[in-house]
């Protein structure tokens, strides 16, 4: 964990040292803060500071509240700035799965899709009954059948996708979860087939430019297709923006640009979660249960679901877009962090009392 945590504040300086020529942004409404707000937000911050105990920290790079589509908090930290994206890790499933709802919704694909109907060519010889009963819902729910999450990845050698395929399937599809990052490649991938784009050209028209979001880069594979799962970097305020789009049940200025249905789905219980690593089997074991850990709430279609009726995109370290319907608020974090529940934990005793 402290390697990946090392690693992650490299890759952060990098893209510090990268500016970039920005495009015109259209910023979302602005209001000032209450002193109640600022309060609340001086005590966690300083709760992040002083309550890990080393090796372990939470080193908060920025913050941002909404409420009632309003910025009513914004603050950035630890060398981070407004302009700079900010590596999003698994926050970007939550980007991949909005763009599967799009090619649903344009006709291009089923929920119910086989996965082999999109890649004949890269089946392995005699493909497995579960393997073949896998479907695009199931990739989005990380319910795949897997017994471990695949790595064939890591070796350039092997393509992604044939890498996917060739994994054993052990479980039926649809009854086991087991967090699965390739399984979201794979979502990018048949995006990319069935519609002729890369997952960042798709999303670019459809969701970036109507938000008034600037082109992001979104890391890709040897094959040339956007990692899906992980690699995407985005602003604080672009982050706030997706989480008000779930708000608005998919309506940005007058105009509907992803199904409302399809956001309530994305952010509704739809399996059974565990922390990325462990198995189901282990949860009881490990101690963990839905009183005293976050990621074992349910998930959703690349979406998890929170305590407080709220549910969020999580990323790696500590990266949250969070949203809260029923108090008409987003919360939105960049954080290097080697903890988790200790770090949510604070979040939830100091701000949300002010959502």
């Amino acid at each position: 964990m402290k390697k990946l945590i090392a690693l992650f504040t490299l890759s952060t300086a990098l893209l510090l040292g990268c500016k970039q020529e920005k495009t015109e942004v259209i910023d979302l409404p602005r209001t000032n803060a209450s002193p109640e707000v600022v309060a609340a937000v001086d005590s966690f911050i300083n709760a992040t500071q002083t309550r890990p105990v080393a090796p372990d920290s939470i080193t908060l790079h920025s913050i941002m509240i909404l409420k009632h589509g309003q910025v009513v908090y914004e603050k950035w930290l630890n060398g981070q700035d407004a302009t700079t994206p900010h590596p999003m890790f698994s926050v970007s499933k939550t980007f991949t799965a909005t763009a599967v709802g799009l090619a649903i919704n344009e006709g291009k694909l089923q929920l119910n899709d086989p996965v082999v109907k999109f890649f004949p060519d890269k089946l392995p010889a005699e493909p497995s009954d579960n393997l073949k009963a896998m479907t695009v819902r199931d990739l989005l729910t990380m319910t795949c059948g897997h017994d471990t999450e695949p790595n064939s990845h890591r070796k350039d050698s092997i393509d992604w996708v044939e890498g996917f395929l060739s994994w054993p399937v052990v479980h039926k599809p649809g009854e086991y979860y087991l967090y699965n990052s390739i399984g979201t490649y794979m979502l990018s991938a048949i995006v990319q087939q069935v519609t002729g784009e890369k997952l960042i050209d798709y999303l670019d028209t459809r969701l970036f430019q109507p938000l008034h979001i600037d082109r992001p880069e979104w890391e890709e594979s040897p094959q040339g297709i956007n990692c899906g799962g992980w690699g995407l970097s985005l602003k604080t305020e672009d982050m706030a923006k997706m989480g008000q789009l779930f708000l608005q049940k998919g309506m940005w200025n007058g105009k509907q640009i992803v199904p409302a249905e399809w956001l309530k789905e994305m952010s509704s219980y739809q399996v059974p979660s565990a922390p990325s690593g462990t198995r189901f089997e282990d949860l009881e074991k490990a101690g963990l249960n839905k009183d005293n850990n976050e990621w074992v709430q349910g998930y959703g279609y690349q979406m998890w679901i929170c305590r407080h009726n709220a549910f969020r995109a999580d990323g790696f370290a500590g990266q949250y877009i969070m949203v809260f319907p029923d108090r008409d608020a987003v919360l939105v974090l960049t954080t290097s962090s080697s903890l988790y529940q200790p770090y949510m934990d604070i979040i939830w005793e100091y701000l949300l009392p002010i959502l």
